[in-house]
């Protein structure tokens, strides 16, 4: 997203001006609208089930208490043109109509459905545990798209900027246990999909820990960083247990100072054998908890052969594009069963990956992969490459400060191995995303970066190679650790061209100093019935633009199998160590999912997918590869 700070604060500075005027209301607000899922073009088995407990689950699954509140469920709202005044908003926490958080507006399951709204609001009565008072009360917003601010009991108590990052509030001197407190969130977003993930209160310490930063590696190695909101050095107790329960390090640091200490022969985590250990951290009266996995990414030769290495070893990575869209919550799963469904089906399969692509999912989706095994490639999130808005400086440092809160939000979950996606490219040097690898390998140097995947490369990363004036789709996967090699990230549909010495044209020949890898490919789509697509018109005309249909089913697995082999002849010819299968889901006007939009209808013979994957794993590991 590219905008800038004036064109986000205009709307946001009229609405509080609203507020600081608004006399106080004299007459009581009529009720609601009552909250009903709205018909959706197109449903799943989970949209009538969510009911209005959604997303019950913490929310915050690296840095989880035990004492919390959530305030997910039913809301009201109300677009910028409703006719209720803010004062009333504030004195009965009641807007016009009922909404479910979290949702975005956009979908059925929200019980609103409505398009292009800029300004809204969004309001709720809420009540602090007795047993709070005394403590500090923080009021945790896992996101709001796309510009917020918070107000509490008709104080402004918080404003953040950003769509997908996580930000909270100390509400404290707000609020009280003995009485029904307002909470009133305004939210200014330009684009569409105004979500509003999960909402939740906890009670915590005066000082308390506000971030924990853990790396583990394979040889056992980890670094711990209880960060605080005293910064004043509080002594940090730190547990890290086994599956089993038992204790396999105690011991103590200084918050807001990395503690680096080793545990003896820790159980790796890998797709095949994704163990995790669970932490505790203990500073004055705070306790959280966490987990890790002990894991390294690094890069090397393997037979002459550049390869991704996982714990050492090459490990082919094979997955598929996930933009995660759904008919019933647009860019919001219905639920943590729904969304964990796609993974489970992917594991099933056999592949290993998925690539986030260009959204960031709730850290509960990271969690998943951690426990089933699936590493995952991470977009950062950005628009397409289009002349009529590149973005200016301003635009440009705001999209750095957000890439590092997805960096800083992200570096504890073993299962992303990926930084990944365009940046931000301006057509003229001096190019950004040189600038912006650097800032991520200072933030973690523990993963790789895909500099410009599917967008025009300039030559960054360490052995890089550029084209000059290319202005097709070459990529360079940069490896943080220094002196590390580059990975030739391919995209081309429908067959593969991975580690190849053929291409075509936008593309470039492989380049033997980099990891041969096919970012994208396969893309084969297979026309369904009515009663699984998405009904509306314009995504209906768009279905053939499709890059290859198929007329049955038997077509369309036919197809996927040559496609499959020739991935597979190119790892054992050539140098390919992996592939993006586009991809896991139809979605409004796509038709080349493994599933359909609704989930109902999975595409691939599994039994055939399954041997078709597991040669290529084959083939691998007569290449070196396990």
């Amino acid at each position: 997203m590219h905008f800038t700070l004036s064109s986000l604060l205009w709307p946001i500075l009229v609405l509080s001006n609203i507020l600081a005027t608004a006399s106080p209301a004299s007459e009581a607000m009529s009720a609601p609208l009552p909250y009903k899922v709205q018909k959706p073009p197109l449903d799943t088995d989970w949209t009538f089930k969510v009911g209005t407990n959604a997303w019950p689950e913490y929310p915050r699954p690296l840095l989880r208490r035990d004492d919390w509140k959530s305030l997910n469920g039913i809301w009201t709202y109300e677009g910028a043109t409703a006719t209720t005044s803010a004062s009333d908003a504030f004195r009965s926490g009641l807007l016009g109509r009922e909404v479910l958080i979290p949702s975005c507006i956009e979908s059925a399951l929200s019980g609103i459905q409505e398009l292009d709204v800029t300004n809204m609001r969004f309001a709720r009565n809420f009540a602090v545990p007795a047993s709070w008072a005394g403590k500090t009360i923080l009021l945790n917003f896992e996101a709001v798209d796309y510009e917020t601010i918070v107000f509490v009991n008709g104080v402004k108590v918080g404003h953040h900027i950003g769509g997908y990052f996580r930000f909270s509030v100390d509400v404290s001197k707000h609020v009280s246990p003995r009485q029904d407190n307002h909470l009133l969130v305004l939210v200014y977003d330009p684009t569409d999909l105004e979500v509003i993930p999960s909402v939740w209160m906890e009670a915590v310490s005066s000082n308390y820990i506000t971030q924990l930063d853990v790396s583990a590696a394979a040889d056992g190695s980890v670094a711990l960083t209880a960060h605080s909101s005293g910064k004043n050095g509080a002594k940090v107790k730190y547990s890290i247990i086994d599956k089993d329960g038992l204790e396999v390090l105690s011991q103590s640091g200084y918050s807001d100072t990395e503690l680096k200490t080793m545990v003896d022969s820790p159980k790796l985590w890998s797709p095949s054998s994704p163990t995790l250990y669970n932490i505790t951290a203990s500073m004055d009266d705070d306790h959280v908890h966490s987990y890790a996995g002990f894991r390294t990414i690094s890069a090397g030769l393997v037979h002459g052969i550049q390869r991704p290495l996982l714990n050492g070893k090459f490990h082919l990575m094979i997955g598929t594009l996930d933009q995660g869209f759904w008919p019933d919550g647009v860019y919001t799963p219905p639920s943590r069963e729904a969304m964990v469904y796609d993974l489970a089906i992917l594991k099933s399969l056999g592949f290993n990956m998925v690539r986030k692509h260009i959204k960031v999912e709730p850290d509960l989706f990271y969690q998943a992969c951690d426990e089933i095994g699936l590493m995952v490639f991470q977009d950062m999130p950005s628009l397409p490459d289009d002349a009529s808005r590149l973005p200016n400086p301003t635009q440009q440092q705001e999209f750095q400060r957000q890439l590092e809160m997805l960096i800083n939000e992200h570096k504890g979950y073993p299962s992303i191995v990926i930084y990944n996606e365009g940046w931000g490219q301006l057509r003229t040097a001096p190019w950004p995303e040189e600038q912006l690898v650097d800032v991520v390998r200072k933030l973690d140097p523990t993963r790789l970066v895909d500099a410009v995947t599917g967008w025009h490369d300039h030559g960054f990363g360490d052995y890089s190679v550029s084209v000059p004036g290319h202005d097709g789709w070459l990529q360079d996967i940069v490896w943080i650790e220094t002196l590390s090699p580059p990975v030739k990230d391919n995209h081309h549909y429908a067959n593969p061209q991975c580690g190849a010495p053929f291409y075509s044209l936008a593309s470039s020949p492989y380049d033997s100093n980099r990891i041969g890898f096919q970012g994208e490919f396969g893309g084969v789509g297979h026309n369904v019935s009515a009663k699984h697509l998405w009904k509306v018109q314009q995504a209906v005309d768009t279905i053939n633009q499709t890059y290859e249909l198929n007329a049955d089913l038997e077509a369309y697995n036919y197809r996927a199998s040559v496609i499959f082999r020739e991935l597979r002849e190119q790892i054992e010819k050539y140098a390919c160590s992996g592939g993006v299968w586009t991809q896991t889901t139809d979605v409004e006007g796509e038709v080349n999912g493994l599933l359909t939009y609704d989930r109902r209808l999975l595409r691939p013979n599994t039994e055939q997918w399954r041997r078709d994957i597991q040669k290529l794993y084959d083939a691998a590991r007569q290449r070196g590869g396990v």
